[in-house]
């Protein structure tokens, strides 16, 4: 079954297209088969939230997008799940904010990378990093230590989608602002955060964009009021809540 058979009336519409996103991803080599239960935890949590875009989230969206347009060297971060659930909207993301796209994996090989690059060229990209891999991230062992030097490297703005805590929080010890999308709000990567966005990635990505496109024309001033506003605990505390107590989403999220 493919994204255009599954029929829009059907209650799980939006998570059995994106099962078949990631499983589509593997058969077609930007996905690790890890992706596939790495998908299934975020599902649960996006079913604990209602599978909806809370006010907090958003308000982070905004901020996210804040910080993109006052950064100098902005790079979006993309490993094989995102690549196989949002290609499309990442190159317009990056448009928006003026980033560059970087290809970044745990399961790490030559083959992968390519396969990716190529996956969002077809999406619309005109450039992609993470093929040079000449710098590394200090701190981490494994593969995703390997970035490009005029990549994650050299940014000083960082969107790591999905969960990802070890390299957040190195990421940070770097100095880097880092915006984590991560649908677990006690997960270490949005707890290492500097914006967190606990929602889902095909909802967080396109909301960040347009956000984005509202805020371009603002001036710095406005901007950076924008980022001073965000409170980061105040919206991974929204979020547990918004998981614990259910029903209510918006008197869950109360202030």
């Amino acid at each position: 079954m493919t994204d255009a058979e599954v029929p829009e009336s059907h209650p799980r519409h939006d998570s059995l297209v994106t099962r078949h996103r990631v499983e589509a991803g593997v058969e077609k080599g930007i996905t690790s088969r890890q992706g596939l239960i790495a998908q299934g935890r975020g599902e649960a949590f996006d079913y604990l939230l209602g599978e909806a875009t809370l006010p907090s989230a958003d308000r982070a969206a905004r901020a996210a997008a804040a910080h993109f347009l006052l950064a100098d060297h902005p790079v979006i971060s993309v490993n094989g799940n995102v690549a196989a659930l949002v290609p499309g909207e990442m190159v317009d993301l990056a448009g928006a904010t003026g980033a560059d796209l970087e290809v970044n994996l745990f399961n790490r090989t030559d083959e992968r990378v390519r396969a990716i690059a190529a996956h969002l060229r077809e999406h619309g990209a005109t450039e992609v990093k993470g093929l040079t891999a000449d710098a590394r991230i200090p701190g981490l062992d494994h593969e995703r230590a390997k970035v490009d030097a005029d990549g994650i490297a050299a940014a000083d703005v960082v969107l790591v989608p999905l969960e990802d805590g070890d390299r957040a929080e190195a990421l940070g010890a770097m100095d880097k602002t880092q915006l984590v999308v991560d649908l677990n709000p006690l997960s270490r990567s949005a707890r290492a955060a500097t914006v967190p966005i606990v929602d889902n990635v095909i909802r967080a990505v396109p909301n960040i964009a347009a956000h984005a496109r509202e805020l371009r024309g603002a001036d710095r001033d406005t901007l950076e009021g924008v980022v001073a506003e965000f409170d980061a605990d105040a919206a991974l505390d929204a979020a547990e809540r918004a998981i614990r107590e259910g029903g209510d989403r918006d008197g869950a999220e109360s202030e």
